[in-house]
């Protein structure tokens, strides 16, 4: 790892991965009173995971603005968005404030899509997030932050976030569906370049003749 890995985008994303058994072990751990220094236990894991999403966002804009872009970077930003979102859902299915079938299904999603872009990208493809992908992770965050806030204290924000959960859930089905229709697009168009240029070079090499 060199000088130019370490920048301040990629600090920011490492941070967030180390927030992450943070925030765990907030909210898994019974604290007396369900006070984390003084400060209501929901609080202070909305906090965290309200900083860590943030991170997300700020890596990304400054590796942008500063043109600190690498491999990196790449690697490891995925890398932490879905250890702090599988992380966070898990402990919440633990909590009970989160059905566990639907956040299989949100991980498996993950997981799928993950592995689908990975060997898109061994065949040269790009698949950049979509908007559905940037939607889903938005609804991620919101249900996600209402679930812990209205844990045990906020009925109100508990029945939101439930709510919301399905909102992600939809957007994390027809969101995949999305990738895998880009992706076969995607190798279709390859594989008719390929047809044509084997196609061409009969043609080609009897010219040169």
């Amino acid at each position: 790892m060199t000088a130019v890995d370490m920048n301040l985008p990629n600090s920011l994303t490492i941070a967030r991965i180390f927030l992450v058994p943070v925030l765990v072990s907030v909210l898994l751990t019974k604290f007396e009173g369900r006070l984390v220094l003084g400060w209501p236990v929901e609080l202070v894991a909305a906090a965290i995971f309200g900083l860590a999403s943030l991170t997300d966002w700020l890596d990304g804009y400054l590796a942008r603005r500063r043109q600190q872009v690498t491999t990196l970077g790449q690697i490891l930003d995925p890398l932490a968005d879905k250890l702090l979102i599988s992380a966070t859902l898990v402990s919440l299915v633990q909590l009970d404030l989160a059905p566990a079938w639907m956040v299989g299904v949100i991980i498996g999603r993950e997981i799928a899509v993950t592995g689908l872009r990975n060997l898109a990208y061994s065949r040269g493809l790009a698949m950049p997030a979509s908007g559905l992908g940037k939607l889903k992770m938005a609804s991620q965050v919101i249900a996600i932050l209402l679930l812990i806030l209205g844990w045990e204290r906020v009925p109100a924000l508990l029945v939101l976030g439930q709510a919301a959960l399905w909102v992600v859930l939809l957007a994390a089905v027809v969101s995949a569906v999305d990738y895998y229709q880009k992706f076969q697009l995607a190798m279709n168009a390859r594989a008719a370049q390929v047809a044509d240029f084997e196609t061409a070079k009969p043609a080609r090499e009897k010219k040169i003749s």
